[in-house]
């Protein structure tokens, strides 16, 4: 009588394990298929990627498409001007964002709390109302029209400084700055050598979002740039959208070659998250 139920018993769980892979690998297909199928289109006509039903294979007419795309747009320097300005905003977000939040989680000074209160008070305001008092800005400086303005007035974002502050004051023990202090180092040498390689699932978190946020931004190129040779991504794509006869497959392919990036960098970003949280874990 105990042979039959103790099958049963772990028969259970292997049941349990194979339906857990099966909805996984269901999953995977719907979040993989709308990809798929964007590069699948990026290779079909106007004509055929209105068929019903819609094609689902590679077709023969990316060649035609890329030299619609080049010949329309500087694509690919619309291209670097995305990395270009998406790069810088990420590189300096994380630099300036890092070092507020250390001082903020780590030191003492007057004013800490009143100025990090009105820190996280200025993440309710809407986005939409310093579109104008930026425009101001960029204007008086002579900015307009170069990718720089982009990057450069959201060095240190808000929602960075808090994501930052709040990760170090849990993950940095002051003993441990104490010692180092005791070894000689310098306030910016404990922040380099010793705060930033504790804090790097927090890093490539900020990084991931920062990149992904300045890389699909719309609304401020809209209104800072004004030539295609310095139009982002974004921009240049939309601008081969018309009122009619809007050739689709040059518009497909060239978010598909957009995406790309994108697809690159959360690969390696997220791998770190994991490697990141993992050595912490293990650390613990």
């Amino acid at each position: 009588m105990g042979t039959p139920r103790s099958a049963t018993t772990k028969a259970l769980p292997r049941a349990g394990r194979i339906l857990a892979l099966v909805v996984l690998a269901a999953l995977a297909v719907l979040t993989v298929f709308p990809f798929y199928w964007m590069f699948v289109l990026a290779t079909h006509t106007r004509e055929t990627i209105f068929t019903a039903p819609p094609p689902l294979l590679f077709g023969d007419a990316l060649q035609r498409n890329y030299e619609g795309l080049v010949a329309t747009l500087p694509f690919w320097r619309n291209m670097w001007n995305s990395v270009y300005v998406a790069g810088m905003a990420t590189v300096t977000t994380l630099f300036f964002c890092s070092l507020a939040g250390f001082a903020f989680a780590l030191y003492e000074f007057r004013g800490r709390n009143l100025l990090f209160g009105f820190l996280v008070a200025s993440l309710t305001f809407p986005q939409l109302l310093n579109i104008i008092p930026y425009y101001l800005i960029i204007d008086f400086i002579g900015w307009l029209d170069t990718p720089r303005a982009l990057w450069f007035p959201g060095m240190a974002s808000a929602f960075g400084i808090f994501l930052m502050r709040q990760y170090i004051a849990s993950a940095i023990n002051r003993d441990l700055l104490d010692a180092a202090r005791i070894d000689g180092a310098t306030e910016f040498r404990i922040y380099w050598s010793v705060a930033l390689p504790l804090i790097r699932p927090a890093l490539a978190t900020l990084a991931l979002l920062t990149f992904i946020g300045q890389w699909n931004n719309f609304l401020g190129p809209l209104v800072i740039l004004r030539s295609r040779a310095t139009f982002t991504l974004p921009l240049a794509l939309r601008s081969l959208q018309g009122l009619v006869n809007t050739d689709w497959g040059v518009v497909i392919l060239g978010t598909a070659l957009a995406v790309v990036p994108l697809l690159v960098l959360f690969f390696f970003a997220s791998r770190q998250v994991i490697e990141g949280l993992t050595a912490g874990a293990v650390k613990g």
